[in-house]
């Protein structure tokens, strides 16, 4: 998932004022405060998780007149970056996830066609700012989140809701998919990806990220069931672990997807973001990651 310009601090400092940590989480476009109003967190005491978060009542049609402030962040960023960057944006499904219906809106759907508008217009801007490679994050496709009928196991609405928000997109676009990752724990349950497909295919992307490693390697045979021209990029280090993988590890786990990916085809990635990771962990895990890519390459004779 994106990280915010904030996250540069290292998660693994002491927290700040009231116990709270000194990253900083953008409100997106105004939909938490001016047109969204915070209702009754479920629980407020005990180990954080997921229902420990605020969910909130639209109360005015949601728009993002400023964007949602990822411009400003591939503008931070580009200048301290010597190879190419990719961008994520949230998808308009994990958007919707904290928001419950109000306002304006009489169905679901149309809160989700302006977000759509609010998602599109993100990407554009990004576009025209330079970005060439945008990865649209969308973890709740394989969540099961109770009163948005979308998320009910129906693949195609939700990929019909991609494909609308690339709508005149002039880039390469990716998409993520994993099992949620809130204080190291996933949302969904049973974690399986069979359900997305074969509608997936139809999403206009020319990359699919999946999260592999915390769920050893599991469903790697989906690509070869149901092929695609697409890239794939595959989870080989697990964000959700403390414990850093050897580059050996990490290699063993990348041939596995070898026997159903092309290597042309085939990229490298964490299982997700490392918001949640101790910075050291992190990098550490990367530095693995980018060895044990090496490494193939060698067996493959493209060194």
């Amino acid at each position: 998932m994106r990280q915010p310009r904030a996250a540069l601090l290292d998660p693994s400092r002491p927290r700040g004022r009231a116990g709270r940590s000194p990253r900083t989480h953008r409100s997106p476009g105004g939909v938490r405060g001016r047109r969204a109003r915070a209702l009754p967190v479920p629980r407020r005491l005990g180990p954080p998780n997921y229902d420990a978060h605020c969910p909130y009542e639209v109360v005015d049609r949601i728009s993002a007149p400023q964007g949602l402030g990822i411009v400003e962040e591939f503008r931070f960023a580009r200048p301290h970056a010597d190879r190419p960057m990719r961008v994520a944006v949230p998808g308009p499904i994990t958007l919707l996830i904290p928001l419950r219906r109000g306002g304006p809106y009489a169905s679901e759907d149309s809160l989700i066609a302006d977000l759509i508008s609010v998602v599109n217009a993100e990407i554009k801007a990004l576009v025209a700012a330079g970005c060439d490679f945008v990865q649209v994050d969308e973890p709740n496709y394989v969540m099961t989140a109770g009163k948005h009928r979308v998320l009910k196991g129906e693949a195609r609405p939700m990929v019909s809701a991609l494909n609308a928000t690339l709508e005149g997109v002039r880039a390469k676009v990716a998409l993520h998919v994993c099992f949620g990752n809130a204080h190291n724990n996933s949302f969904a349950t049973p974690r399986r990806y069979r359900p997305l497909f074969p509608a997936l295919l139809d999403a206009r992307v020319q990359q699919f990220v999946f999260e592999y490693a915390n769920r050893e390697m599991s469903e790697l045979e989906l690509w070869s069931e149901f092929p695609t021209d697409a890239e794939v990029a595959v989870g080989v280090v697990d964000v959700k672990a403390f414990r850093v993988e050897t580059p050996a590890e990490v290699a063993e786990r990348a041939r596995l997807a070898l026997k159903h990916v092309p290597a042309e085809r085939l990229w490298l990635v964490p299982d997700c973001g490392l918001w949640e990771t101790p910075r050291w962990v992190g990098v550490s895990k990367l530095r693995s990651m980018v060895e044990a890519a090496r490494m193939l390459r060698r067996e493959l004779g493209r060194a």
